[in-house]
């Protein structure tokens, strides 16, 4: 822990907190981030995983927001290149709903909008030209619409730009609570609390930011006695993922008759993802679960379209997550506005900023916390210039290479270990795979396997660098290895993490 005050502090630990974390150290600042759970533990590992510029906000208007957001898309791709992908979106046309020429119109948009280097632009297809992305659909649907956006491993990013800013002189403090803050001294000064232990201690800083994503307004009215003056639709999004419904690389949209939409996409090579729905919370009370009408709601959706109806023996995985969506009075939860606003409070002589996100999407997250940087700006003369876009995050160093031929390198120089093996522990790590490696020429050489292709390697690698701490850090959200895990998979992998644990020190 830092005996003088740090510059600043950052309160959640998903992919806002984490951004600004990494924006804010390689500014010259130093920054402590407390994060209560693990990392990416809530909404940011809960997305339908897409970086993409939101086709249907067109229809509210908000083309900022669009626009901002498809641009956002090449420097992501750069930036990290092992866990970001270029993806098409088939978009079957349904008669009965938006008119073709409306969808031409949205799709113009979305191609000049903003600038695409590398990804290509909207086609027309039609299916009934023997063509594989509408093999899967009812025959009814004869035409269609492809245009691009991009998947991405969201609780990836999330821990990778923690490891990012913790390579700048951040430090990253997971399982800890900001359980109190006040201004005393020209300092605020906090008490951060171990969620584990129950110890308590005491921080100085210079500003706070509070990116706790749902719990942001709780933040304010618990650890910092106010009165927020912003609110927060709750809105739940749940998602159910089946064994895999097509061939292709390719993703669906799908329109529905309430006028929402959802995607079918591939997922971790076995699976398909369905979602989201739009659920309004009045309250958080626990973690959010899928309720039985939402998977109803997305099964039935997605038989509208494939041939095959889409059964609840299909799911293999459920999951749900609460957007923290700024309160912008709009009755429909799927109109309200994914913008972001930025709440600034300082003290009666205008020092000690306290920053309070609200609202924000997953592929905007860099310049929110570029934003938010400028918003604090004033109170930090020595900060540094905007540089988060220019530099990859960690692993997404590829030395000038595609992924492609990064991949091939490294199967070329490591033989006797599995290719499929290699190209997913590529997708999670990148340029880091080699550390994982190590040593090893034999699949025998990693150590022991928890199933899911999970080996000893990684996850001690992931204790070590990503502070992982339990299984289901390692499952859910450092890899996805969960979805092939056995139960008995699950207990010995958690056997293993909690004796290297105590064994490593890190219950210190």
């Amino acid at each position: 822990m830092h005996s003088d005050p740090v510059d600043l502090l950052i309160i959640g630990g998903g992919v806002n907190g984490t951004g600004i974390a990494r924006d804010a150290a390689g500014r010259g600042l130093s920054v402590l981030l407390a994060e209560r759970g693990d990392l990416a533990g809530a909404t940011s590992s809960a997305s339908t995983k897409l970086i993409h510029g939101g086709l249907r906000y067109l229809e509210h208007y908000e083309f900022r927001l669009v626009r901002e957001s498809l641009g956002e898309r090449e420097t992501l791709m750069r930036m990290a290149p092992h866990i970001i992908w270029p993806l098409r979106f088939v978009l079957p046309h349904h008669p009965g709903l938006r008119p073709a020429w409306m969808i031409r119109i949205g799709l113009f948009l979305y191609d000049h909008l903003a600038g695409r280097v590398t990804l290509p632009g909207s086609t027309g297809i039609d299916f009934t030209k023997g063509d594989l992305r509408g093999a899967p659909l009812k025959p009814d649907f004869r035409r269609g619409f492809e245009y691009s956006d991009c998947w991405v491993d969201d609780a990836r990013l999330v821990v990778l730009n923690a490891m990012g800013a913790r390579d700048l002189g951040a430090t990253v403090l997971t399982r800890t609570a900001v359980t109190a803050a006040r201004r005393d001294g020209g300092l605020w000064q906090a008490t951060l609390t171990d969620q584990r232990s129950g110890a308590s201690r005491m921080v100085a800083a210079r500003g706070i930011v509070n990116a706790g994503g749902p719990w942001v307004r709780d933040t304010l009215t618990g650890a910092f006695a106010k009165t927020p003056k912003n609110s927060v639709r709750l809105i739940k999004g749940s998602h159910i993922v089946t064994r895999r419904l097509f061939d292709g690389d390719h993703c669906y949209i799908f329109q529905n008759a309430d006028g929402r939409i959802i995607f079918a996409i591939p997922y971790e090579h076995d699976f398909t993802l369905i979602g989201t729905t739009d659920l309004q919370l009045d309250r958080l009370d626990g973690p959010p679960r899928i309720t039985p009408e939402e998977t109803e709601y997305l099964l039935s959706a997605a038989s509208e379209y494939f041939r095959q109806p889409v059964t609840r023996d299909a799911i293999v995985w459920s999951y749900a997550g609460v957007r923290p969506l700024y309160d912008d009075g709009d009755s429909d939860p799927s109109a309200i506005t994914r913008d972001y606003v930025l709440d600034l409070d300082t003290d009666p002589q205008g020092g000690l900023p306290l920053l309070s996100i609200y609202g924000g999407k997953l592929t905007t997250y860099r310049r929110l916390s570029e934003h938010a940087i400028e918003k604090i700006a004033p109170f930090y003369p020595q900060l540094g210039r905007p540089w988060s876009g220019g530099r990859p995050l960690p692993g997404g160093d590829l030395d000038g290479r595609t992924f492609a031929a990064f991949v091939a390198g490294l199967q070329q120089r490591h033989p006797g270990l599995d290719a499929t093996w290699l190209d997913r522990l590529a997708r999670r790590h990148g340029a880091a795979s080699t550390e994982i490696i190590g040593t090893a020429t034999a699949m025998a050489d990693l150590g022991e396997h928890f199933g899911g292709g999970l080996y000893e390697c990684e996850v001690g690698y992931l204790m070590r660098r990503e502070w992982a701490l339990e299984a289901d850090d390692v499952l859910w959200r450092r890899t996805k290895c969960g979805l092939w895990a056995s139960a008995a998979d699950r207990e010995r992998l958690a056997a293993w993490m909690a004796r290297h644990r105590v064994n490593e020190g890190q219950e210190e």
